[in-house]
This record gives C-alpha cells, sequence and structure tokens, in this order.
C-alpha cells in the first residue's frame, strides 16, 4: 500500500471518527465502504474492527459515567451466541449483498410494527438485538444502522446512547475481529493498525465538545438524516456492484 494511500485512509479514519464521536453512528458506515473499495472484504473488516474497538473503547471512557450497563451484558451474550454459529460455517459474503444488506438494515426497522419494535429496556430485545448486530456485522462490517435504530427506540438521552452503544459495540467488534481474523489469509498491516488506534482516538476527543453543545432533538433529528442517507448510499452502491459485478470494486 502506498504513502499516499495509507494517508488517504488515516484521514479518513480520523473523519469518521469524529462524525461517530458526535452521532455515535455514521462513521463506521462511511469507514467500512472506503476500506472495501480498496482492499479485500476478510482485510477490511480486521481493520475496521481495530479501527472502531479503539473508537467505541475510547469513547465508553470518554462517556463512562452515563453507561446503562444492564443492556449490555444481555447484548454481549446475544453476540457470543451468532459469533458461534457463524464460526462454524466460516461465511464471507460478496461485497455487494453486504452494502445491500447494509443499506436496507435501518428501513426494516422502520416498517416493523409498533409492537414489535425495540425498546433498550428490554432485557429480550436487548439480546436478540446482539445476535441480529453481530450476524449483520459479520455479513457487512457494521450493525450500525440497526444499532442506532435500536437506541434511539428508547427513551434515552443523547449522551446514554452515545455512552451505551459504544460499549455494546466494543464487544461486538471485538467478536468481529477474532471472527475475520481466522477466515482472512493475511493480517493487517502493523503501520496501519497502529494508525487507526491513534486515528480513532483522536477524532473521538475532539468531538466531545461538539456533542455537549447540542440538545437531545437536534442529536435525534440530524441522526435520523444521516441514517437514510447513508443507508441509501449503500443501497445504490450494492445495486451497481451486483449488475456490473465484483471486479469494479477491486484496488
Amino acid at each position: 500500500m502506498s504513502p499516499l494511500l495509507i494517508a488517504a485512509i488515516s484521514l479518513t479514519m480520523l473523519f469518521t471518527a469524529f462524525l461517530s464521536g458526535v452521532f455515535g453512528m455514521a462513521g463506521g458506515l462511511i469507514l467500512v465502504g472506503v476500506l472495501l473499495a480498496v482492499m479485500p472484504l476478510p482485510e477490511a473488516m480486521q481493520l475496521h474492527a481495530v479501527t472502531q474497538l479503539a473508537s467505541n473503547g475510547w469513547r465508553s471512557l470518554l462517556w463512562w459515567k452515563h453507561i446503562r450497563w444492564r443492556p449490555i451484558g444481555f447484548f454481549a451474550a446475544g453476540a457470543a451466541v451468532a459469533v458461534g454459529a457463524w464460526s462454524m460455517i466460516s461465511f464471507v459474503p460478496p461485497t455487494s449483498v453486504a452494502l445491500l444488506l447494509l443499506g436496507l438494515s435501518p428501513f426494516v426497522v422502520r416498517v416493523l410494527p409498533a409492537s414489535f419494535r425495540p425498546d433498550p429496556g428490554r432485557a429480550s430485545h436487548c439480546a436478540g438485538y446482539g445476535g441480529v448486530c453481530m450476524s449483520l456485522m459479520i455479513l457487512t462490517g457494521v450493525s450500525g444502522p440497526l444499532l442506532d435504530s435500536f437506541f434511539l427506540g428508547g427513551g434515552m438521552e443523547r449522551r446514554a446512547i452515545i455512552a451505551t452503544k459504544a460499549a455494546c459495540q466494543v464487544f461486538g467488534h471485538a467478536f468481529k475481529w477474532i471472527y475475520f481474523s481466522s477466515v482472512a489469509a493475511v493480517g493487517i498491516d502493523p503501520v496501519l493498525g497502529v494508525l487507526a488506534v491513534a486515528c480513532s482516538m483522536a477524532g473521538t476527543t475532539l468531538a466531545r465538545r461538539v456533542l455537549e453543545a447540542m440538545s437531545d432533538q437536534q442529536y435525534r433529528r440530524w441522526a435520523g438524516r444521516l441514517i437514510t442517507v447513508i443507508a441509501l448510499t449503500y443501497i445504490a452502491r450494492g445495486g451497481w456492484l451486483l449488475v456490473v459485478g465484483e471486479t469494479v470494486a477491486a484496488p
């Protein structure tokens, strides 16, 4: 990988960590799309996992006092069951399928009847979404749109959403890194790994003041818009790859 490409990826990781630091979402969605465009899917998923582990882990520490711990335990349990099941078949999806699933997931949540919509306060919902989100993370690299919709469906204020979702994502991305490390032919470049951690922590730290300045109403309004725009982008990209073939995604 050329120094110019490494620099471009590093700037992308810094920007996406900042975006996720403000909204608790969207950054990972953008980053995985960029990584899938420049490297094979298993290697892209490994680097994405390292980046998101650093970003979400640091975000959890910055907002530690706002974390709601009860949902996290049930979410992690559901995620562990899912990754164990997927590990038995070691499945890696085509990029086009991954992008389509990624883009469609938030719209699936929105069309569910009210009685089936997620509630972060219920243990069964947390465990169920842990399993579903982990499956989506293995298939697409991220579970952001689905997990974002899950937490926005409850009554948490913005800092509690950011903190609790980040802690859940630490478990999810750790499991994802283990899974793709076992199926990938090669590991990630150590230089990229170090840069991923540094850029993720820097972007997350810079975002804290912006989040503090927002109201809960502003947060929810802009978060919903971000989810929609990014989801539609991935549906378009995945559909294009499905029509013209996977070779266009090669670096």
